[in-house]
């Protein structure tokens, strides 16, 4: 099982286990290759560097200590120079519960070594920490790799940092926060450590393969050296208002519609529109993410239809689709949640030629070659300061779909490169959510003030969508209104469904929707993965650019 359920123990050892059968398995090929050329270790560094993705691969630090220590019999300094030189750690996230944490006694059981070297690390970098920022218990304790207390943890994150040369974020906020917040600390000892490498995606699967009447489209009017330099898509800037130029791009579009409407109506059994919006969200479910807010717009529209079947809005169809981890109850929910609210709204034919709502099941990558083409609006809507990046905000923007946002991850260098007219952002930006939680967060002030969102959370409170069960859905309810509703959906609900009501205005408007698709198409090229991986080199790892021969 990949990705087992670790809220439990054995689920916790097996994921511990895979992670360092994987860690030991690359370093063995890494060290078997490097021997073939060299016997030198102090070379390692300028022949290999290991990027941790995240903190599953961590294990790599203390790993490559064993070797060096146990197989190569270095001394200790030598052995840390090679490995903090070859080592780069890449973070993924600001939620401090998503960064590894794992239990002392489980390591000792599985990889006593491993924990032996870990405890020195941590006792000579707290030495260093006495040395440099002085004295300070407090700070000690925060930094430190291994807790104090009756169950001590390693945290992965700090070993990550003091084992690595580098330390990158991978958007400009992201990397901004981490420095700022969650690594503060690490930051002031090692100023020079922590920098941003903002991620991408490669144009040759996200345009070329999963779009390739739009590739085809594009490389009649600009050539195709796009798919190696994805900045030169600038100059399709110049057909924005091209009248030819513009239908064949709507033209793409509606036959990627019509594709994925075929198939919702072989998976789904469900009739969709495919001259309606297509509003689509694809990504982990998780409550940062806002699933949860999207959800409540598609209820706020369908009492709108409702109470006014003749409303003035251009047909909608909203569409879900991703995966909750294992062990995430409250995630689970809410698939559920917009499931019973698609059965209700697609069944109601006072509404449903005007809006449909559908989660797609068993999302993949081949699945989302079929949606991201297909999208109109593509929904980027996490609480700010809580999504390090996003990729799938990149994707969507590449194939002309226009984005609804916060300004978080990297929507913010989006909206740089596409124009603040060419984007919807809406809601609380960083520094409103911190003094909000400050100040003191009460959601109850936002359901009294808003009669839409009483109502909606009302109706999800009642069984409205449940077949009359008030208790399946009383957890989503609790977690909004009784416990602080940490990641304020209810404050940003008012700006979010006014910024809904401009998207829809606008897409009455084709000629002006498709153009505005057009120019985010068109200026979408710093986020191409060919920029990122050559950051990535010119900054960390420093290898020797080969022209391969064609």
């Amino acid at each position: 099982v990949l990705y087992p359920n670790d809220k439990v123990f054995v689920g916790q050892e097996l994921r511990l286990k895979q992670e360092y059968f994987l860690v030991s398995a690359s370093m063995q090929d890494i060290i078997r290759r490097f021997k073939k050329q060299a016997s030198d270790f102090t070379k390692f560094p300028e022949k290999v560097s290991i990027q941790c993705n995240d903190t599953h691969p961590n294990l790599a630090i203390p790993e490559l200590m064993r070797y060096l220590l146990d197989e190569e019999h270095m001394d200790w300094e030598k052995a840390w120079d090679i490995t903090v030189k070859t080592m780069a750690y890449t973070n993924h996230t600001l939620l401090p519960e998503a960064l590894e944490k794992w239990p002392v006694s489980l390591i000792r059981n599985l990889l006593p070594r491993h924990l032996n070297i870990i405890y020195e690390i941590n006792r000579r970098f707290l030495d260093e920490v006495s040395v440099k920022l002085g004295e300070d218990k407090n700070r000690q304790s925060r930094m430190s790799i291994v807790s104090e207390g009756e169950h001590p943890v390693v945290h992965m994150a700090h070993l990550g940092i003091v084992g690595s040369k580098k330390v990158n974020g991978v958007a400009a906020l992201h990397s901004r926060l981490l420095k700022e917040s969650m690594f503060r600390d690490f930051d002031e000892l090692y100023p020079d450590k922590f920098t941003n490498k903002t991620n991408g995606i490669t144009p040759r699967r996200w345009l070329k393969q999963c779009n390739p009447a739009l590739a085809d489209l594009i490389t009649e009017k600009i050539g195709d050296q796009w798919i190696t330099e994805l900045d030169e898509l600038k100059k399709l800037t110049k057909y924005a208002d091209d009248k030819k130029f513009s239908k064949q791009f709507a033209t793409i579009k509606n036959e990627n519609k019509k594709e994925l409407a075929d198939y919702i109506k072989a998976n789904n059994n469900v009739e969709i529109d495919p001259n309606s919006m297509f509003d689509i969200q694809i990504k982990r479910i998780h409550e940062y993410k806002r699933q949860l807010m999207a959800a409540l717009h598609v209820i706020t529209l369908y009492n709108r239809l409702k109470e006014n079947p003749d409303l003035d809005m251009p047909p909608r169809t909203v569409i879900f689709a991703g995966k909750a981890a294992p062990g995430y109850t409250m995630a689970k929910l809410h698939i559920k949640l917009i499931n019973s609210i698609a059965e209700v709204v697609n069944n109601d034919p006072q509404v449903n030629e005007k809006l449909k709502c559908v989660f797609l099941q068993n999302y993949s990558v081949t699945l989302a070659e079929k949606m991201i083409p297909a999208a109109n609006l593509s929904e980027q809507i996490s609480t700010a300061g809580m999504e390090a990046s996003g990729t799938g905000n990149m994707k969507f923007a590449l194939n002309g779909a226009l984005t609804i946002g916060t300004l978080d991850g990297a929507n913010v260098e989006i909206k740089e490169e596409v124009g603040d007219e060419n984007i919807f952002i809406f809601g609380l930006e960083v520094e409103d959510v911190e003094r909000l939680r400050r100040e003191g967060y009460n959601p109850w002030d936002y359901y009294n003030a808003n009669e839409e969102l009483k109502q909606a959370l009302d109706q999800i409170r009642d069984g409205f969508f449940s077949q009359g069960d008030k208790e399946l859905f009383q957890p989503i309810i609790n977690a909004l209104l009784h416990e602080g509703d940490y990641f304020m959906v209810l404050s940003d609900y008012e700006a979010y469904v006014n910024k809904q009501k401009e998207v829809s205005e606008l897409f009455k408007n084709q000629d002006e929707w498709n153009r505005k698709a057009i120019l985010n198409t068109a200026n979408i090229g710093k986020f191409s993965s060919d920029r990122t991986i050559n950051d990535y080199n010119d900054e960390i790892w420093k290898a020797e650019k080969t022209t391969l021969k064609k």
